[in-house]
């Protein structure tokens, strides 16, 4: 189901509201193609009554994985929003967290061979607080959506600056953070997500702050 619009603050916007990729349903998916494929099997060559209800019991057990990951599947949200980032997951019991985009200082993704070739990957996101890195599974395009991350960070941090709001813990921007800010763009640039044209025009915005 999608994100509950309910649960948005005043002014807030979804941008991204995503469930995991199809690659989820991979390990129930298979077990219960061969489950089906060994019954089919069995009563084709007409074998003993005593294996195809075995075959049928294994094909029962395998259609429940399915239904449970699938149920997970659909009540799983990884949602970016104009404030803040939220996931949510749980089928009876719920689990969530949330990080405002001010207080991410960091994003970055992993992709095995495979996950590269389905378009999949883990997003690793660090961020002040107490759970201060946090690791995200089975995210679509996940370059992508590392990219619309810090694409909503420079557009939370530009409304606030023209509303005269700061709501980081300190008065004024500090060296520190614009070094910061000239690491998260290297990283974006040599992983493809910014050309070098676009990070030589950042990366001299930046410079002028100092």
């Amino acid at each position: 189901m999608a994100f509950p619009r309910r649960l948005l603050n005043q002014g807030e916007d979804v941008v991204l509201d995503l469930r995991p990729h199809w690659w989820f349903f991979a390990p129930p998916a298979l077990a219960l193609m061969g489950a089906l494929a060994g019954l089919v099997g069995l009563a084709a060559i007409d074998a003993h009554e005593l294996l195809q209800v075995v075959a049928a019991a294994v094909t029962l057990v395998a259609l429940g994985r399915f239904a449970v990951r699938y149920a997970r599947w659909a009540t799983t949200n990884f949602v970016l929003t104009t404030d803040r980032l939220i996931r949510r997951k749980g089928v009876m019991a719920k689990e969530g967290i949330e990080i405002p985009l001010e207080r991410v200082h960091r994003v970055f993704f992993r992709q095995r061979v495979l996950e590269r070739m389905l378009g999949c990957g883990e997003l690793v996101i660090e961020s002040g607080g107490e759970r201060g890195r946090q690791s995200f599974t089975d995210i679509p395009r996940p370059s992508a959506v590392l990219h619309e991350i810090y694409h909503q960070i420079e557009e939370s941090q530009r409304r606030m600056a023209g509303s005269g709001v700061d709501r980081r813990p300190s008065r004024a921007p500090s060296p520190v953070s614009v070094v910061e800010q000239l690491e998260r763009l290297y990283e974006l640039s040599r992983r493809g997500v910014l050309t070098p044209a676009e990070f030589e025009a950042k990366k001299t915005q930046l410079l002028e702050r100092l």
